[in-house]
C-alpha cells in the first residue's frame, strides 16, 4: 500500500488505448490511488518523455522507484500491493501462471490478428471476413471457458478477465451487427457485465488533457 505521506505515483494514460484501459482497471480494482494524466501522443508532455523515452502509454512514474512501462506490469504492481478481491488467486499455486499464459496468448497472438481485422474494416478491404475468421479461434476458446465457469479461468474473477477485456471490447466494435449475432452468447454476457459496471464507467471517465489544464486528477475506487 502507498504510505499516507508518500507522493502518489503518476499514471500517464490515453483514454481509449486498450493497454492504458487495463492499467487503469488494475489500479482501480486494487483500490490504489494514482495521479492520472491524460495525454495526447501527438503532443507528449516533456515530463512523460523524461520519465520514459519510449513515449507510449501507459507509464507509471514513482518519485523513488523505477518507472513501470508495461500495462500488465502496472496491473501486477497494483494487485501485489493490494488485492482485496483475490484477483491473483493467491491460494492456488498454478493460478497466476495460467492467467499469464492466457494473457500472453491474447497479447502476442490475438492482438495482431485484431489489428489486421480493424484495418481491413477501416479501409474497406476485401479480406474482412478472412481477418475476422483469424480472430475467431480465440473467441471460441473464451466461449468454451465461459460455458464451464463464470469467468475465463474459473468461477472466480481473475487478472486474466481484466487484462483481456479491453481487446474483446475492441473486437466487438469492429462489426457490431455481426458480433451481436455471432455464436458467442457467453462471451457477450461476460463483456456486457463489464461494460455496464461502475468500474468501467469510472476508468473510462473522460478528463481534460493534462497539458491543457495542469489539473490534478486522482484515479481511485473511492
Amino acid at each position: 500500500m502507498n504510505s499516507p505521506t508518500a507522493p502518489l505515483p503518476i499514471l500517464y494514460s490515453l483514454r481509449n488505448c486498450p493497454y492504458a484501459i487495463r492499467a487503469r482497471i488494475g489500479i482501480y480494482r486494487a483500490r490504489q490511488k494514482v495521479i492520472l494524466r491524460d495525454v495526447k501522443l501527438s503532443n507528449k508532455p516533456k515530463e512523460m518523455i523524461s520519465a520514459s523515452p519510449k513515449g507510449t502509454v501507459p507509464i507509471l512514474v514513482f518519485e523513488q522507484a523505477p518507472v513501470i512501462e508495461q500495462s500488465l506490469e502496472i496491473m501486477l504492481w497494483a494487485l501485489r500491493s493490494s488485492d482485496p478481491e483475490n484477483l491473483l488467486h493467491q491460494e492456488q499455486d498454478s493460478a497466476l501462471g495460467d492467467m499469464l499464459s492466457l494473457i500472453d496468448t491474447f497479447d502476442n497472438q490475438f492482438k495482431s490478428r485484431l489489428e489486421q481485422y480493424k484495418c481491413a474494416k477501416r479501409y474497406h478491404g476485401d479480406n474482412v471476413t478472412e481477418s475476422r475468421a483469424a480472430c475467431e479461434p480465440y473467441l471460441q476458446d473464451l466461449e468454451q471457458r465461459l460455458n464451464k465457469h463464470q469467468f475465463v479461468i474459473s468461477e472466480q474473477e481473475s487478472l486474466a478477465d481484466l487484462a483481456i477485456l479491453p481487446f474483446i471490447r475492441q473486437f466487438a466494435r469492429v462489426e457490431r451487427q455481426w458480433y451481436l449475432q455471432a455464436p458467442y452468447p457467453k462471451l457477450r454476457h461476460w463483456l456486457n457485465n463489464y461494460l455496464q459496471s461502475k468500474m468501467f464507467s469510472k476508468v473510462m471517465t473522460k478528463h481534460p488533457l493534462w497539458l491543457d489544464t495542469d489539473e490534478i486528477i486522482i484515479l481511485s475506487a473511492e
